[in-house]
């Protein structure tokens, strides 16, 4: 097993999105959830950037952008991404986005799909800025886990993949921390040609 100080430490960004949870009208659920699987799926040091704001198109554009800017390697976002009038997610972070990445959000919506026919009224979507990539997820706790981690059969086996099995090889290309998963909640994929040797 790896030592723990041996692996890059990563600065991870997580953003819940909307009004009632940050007004105070019930308790906000997703960021614990992202911070949660992050820490069981991650192997590195991690430090979290947390923030719940409304559902304001500036105001996502402006966090996004400053946690970026503070050196985040990935941000992770949930809510506001359905066809509501207040559902402005994917418009602020396209919106600071200088690539795209479409097949994030076909996967995100084909994993929904095995479990809610309005998985195809979902929006959500994957963009590059500088040199962090910033996800849009559901909105729910048990989305969150099943759109990142993927379909597992009774036995273990991958049914249809997760999201998050393609987001370390996608960090290094964009020149952010080397990120090592625990293979018994997510299998990383990456080319040989990018596998780190194994250390001691």
């Amino acid at each position: 097993m790896v030592a723990n100080e041996t692996l890059d430490a990563v600065r991870i960004g997580i953003v819940s999105i909307s009004d009632r949870a940050s007004s105070g009208v019930y308790q906000d659920l997703g960021l614990p959830a992202l911070q949660a699987w992050l820490t069981r799926a991650l192997k590195n040091p991690l430090s979290f950037d947390a923030r719940l704001i409304p559902d304001e198109q500036a105001i996502i554009s402006a966090t996004l952008i400053e946690l970026v800017n503070t050196g985040c390697a990935l941000v992770l976002t949930t809510g506001g991404t359905g066809p509501a009038l207040r559902d402005v997610t994917p418009e602020a972070t396209l919106a600071v986005a200088h690539k795209e990445m479409p097949g994030f959000g076909e996967q995100m919506r084909q994993i929904s799909l095995k479990f809610v026919p309005t998985a195809i009224l979902s929006r959500q979507v994957a963009v590059i800025r500088d040199h962090t990539l910033i996800i849009n997820l559901p909105g729910q706790p048990k989305a969150i886990a099943e759109t990142l981690e993927g379909l597992k059969d009774a036995a273990g086996q991958a049914l249809v993949n997760g999201i998050f099995a393609a987001v370390p090889y996608c960090v290094d290309l964009i020149g952010g921390p080397y990120l090592e998963c625990d293979e018994s909640v997510c299998k990383a994929f990456r080319p040989k040609s990018a596998l780190r040797p194994a250390r001691a």
